[in-house]
């Protein structure tokens, strides 16, 4: 029996202007957490040499942190505690430049770097946390950034890494549903997917990509010189042109949405048929076979393999949901501290030395941030799961907040050894801080569970096991022009409101039930 949905219809509009005031309403009436907040900030300054200031400076951190980013209270002191790290070191990659706002994936300069430090590898990344900010001009300019401003340079960097830029920009719109932002934007973003279709299309019509310019080198599967095909930006193109169809209907072009559906579909039907290694049962590298014109599954099962469910690419059926299984699997994918990024039994796992930027096994981030989403995704929106529960999602989301450490202070850096811990680039500054995953978004929009609509319902979907947490309480969540907090007290012990689950839109109650688990509330 699928999950109960509740639908409630609630008569609440509040103008954008009024937000700020709404909100002050909201503090003097409820509980806030800004003494929570207060407290991780002040431990992470004190750690900090700050060798690097940015636009907020670690004195401006709290201020800055409470005015623009969801609360938390739970009772899971690792996860916690790395959703306030997580924020707390976005920050820090703020940046001002004299085209606007943009989020630096190094704090440090790097030579492969373009203009003022940026990077687009982990572009995608950046909008899916940053969208959960209360003051949209950060994510906007940045946005912006890369689709207007990369491109008048002479040596464009935008293309530098594969991207499901679209997918990210469509993601955010569904948080603030601001429309106008989108359709100003669209032409640049076709412009943008059919420079990728130029670049890097193959006459069957999938995507090829060297593995470094995936982001990914040194990998099993992949190359610098030969075009194979991957799972990687196939993926991408498809969940690109999915948001384009979508965004083309936002903007009455039925021209361009029907060349995005069709597309998208074309895409799709070649992921599944060309990518698919029914042996493996698993999406795997098509490899060129050096010399001649054919091409060969490898032989390595990796974690890119599970991207296509980041965009709900496969399709809803059991052969497909088996490759889950290698998740849980010690041999597959499963190791002490993480998800890895090639199948540990692989006679060439952790083969390419250590210490540079090895995606043939160890741990990534980047690549966590993706399974957890596309494992969400399998679990919130596919009947078929393969073993897969909320507990499995749990798990690995937990191992991943545990990992943020170093000597047993938070830290977060590039990559690291699945069996120890120990981050291969931790002695490196540039290593510090790096910008180039997500979490607070898993927390926000997966864990917890606020899945952003197009219409004017506000969804909550948690993938909190049953009995797993007895409270949590999320405040201050942008939300279609509107703040919403979510509030959940099984003996009404904890914040003294009652029992059961409360949703709280700008400050007022939506909804009041009894249990934790899936509901729509009309009207938000």
């Amino acid at each position: 029996m699928g999950p109960v949905k509740i639908i409630i219809a609630v008569c609440l509009f509040l103008p954008l202007h009024l937000l700020a005031q709404q909100e002050n309403v909201h503090s003097r009436n409820e509980m806030t957490l800004d003494h929570i907040l207060k407290k991780y900030v002040d431990r992470f300054n004190s750690l900090d040499s700050e060798y690097v200031k940015n636009y907020v400076s670690n004195a401006g951190a709290y201020d800055w942190l409470q005015q623009n980013v969801p609360l938390l209270e739970c009772p899971d002191s690792t996860i916690e505690q790395t959703y306030y790290y997580r924020w707390w070191t976005f920050r820090k990659h703020l940046k001002e430049t004299p085209d606007g706002f943009i989020f630096t994936e190094f704090i440090t300069p790097v030579k492969h770097a373009g203009r003022f430090n940026a990077l687009s590898c982990a572009f995608g990344h950046h909008v899916y946390e940053g969208r959960w900010l209360r003051d949209k001009q950060y994510i906007d300019q940045y946005i912006q950034y890369w689709y207007l401003k990369d491109v008048q340079q002479k040596a464009p960097r935008f293309h530098q890494f594969s991207s499901w830029a679209a997918d990210a920009v469509y993601s955010r719109f569904l948080v603030d549903r601001d429309s106008s932002f989108v359709k100003e934007l669209l032409p640049a973003m076709d412009a943008d997917y059919r420079l990728w279709e130029t670049e890097k299309r193959l006459s069957d019509g999938l995507f090829w990509q060297f593995d470094v310019k995936d982001g990914m080198e040194e990998s099993i599967s992949g190359a610098r010189r030969e075009k194979h095909t991957r799972p990687t930006i196939s993926s991408y193109m498809y969940g690109n042109a999915v948001a384009l169809a979508k965004m083309a209907a936002l903007s009455g072009n039925d021209t361009l949405r029907t060349r995005y559906v069709a597309d998208a579909q074309k895409i799709r039907q070649l992921v599944q048929t060309k990518l698919w290694d029914d042996t493996a049962a698993f999406f795997k590298v098509r490899q060129v076979v050096k010399g001649t014109a054919e091409t060969r599954f490898s032989n390595a099962r990796e974690q890119i393999g599970f991207i296509p469910w980041y965009f709900d690419l496969p399709a809803d059926k059991a052969k497909y949901a088996k490759a889950w299984e290698q998740l849980t699997d010690t041999s597959g994918f499963n190791a002490p501290w993480g998800l890895t990024t090639a199948e540990r039994r692989h006679p060439l796992f952790r083969s390419h030395g250590s210490g540079g930027c090895e995606w043939d096994g160890p741990v990534w981030p980047f690549a966590t941030t993706q399974t957890l989403k596309g494992l969400a995704n399998l679990l919130t929106r596919y009947t078929h799961k393969d073993g897969m529960t909320a507990a499995v999602y749990y798990h690995a989301l937990q191992v991943y907040a545990r990992s943020h450490q170093k000597n047993g202070e938070p830290y977060l850096g590039e990559y690291q050894d699945e069996r120890t811990g120990y981050w291969l680039k931790g002695d490196d500054p540039r290593s510090s801080y790096y910008n180039h995953s997500g979490f607070c978004d898993l927390v926000i929009n997966d864990l917890i569970g606020i899945k952003p609509r197009t219409d004017d319902k506000l969804e909550l979907y948690p993938l909190i096991p049953k009995g797993k947490w007895d409270w949590f309480y999320l405040e201050g969540v942008p939300y279609h022009g509107r703040v919403v907090s979510v509030i959940w007290d099984k003996t009404g012990e904890k914040y003294g409101k009652g029992k059961g689950l409360r949703i709280l839109v700008n400050g007022k109650e939506a909804y009041k039930g009894k249990e934790l688990k899936q509901v729509l509330v009309k009207g938000v």
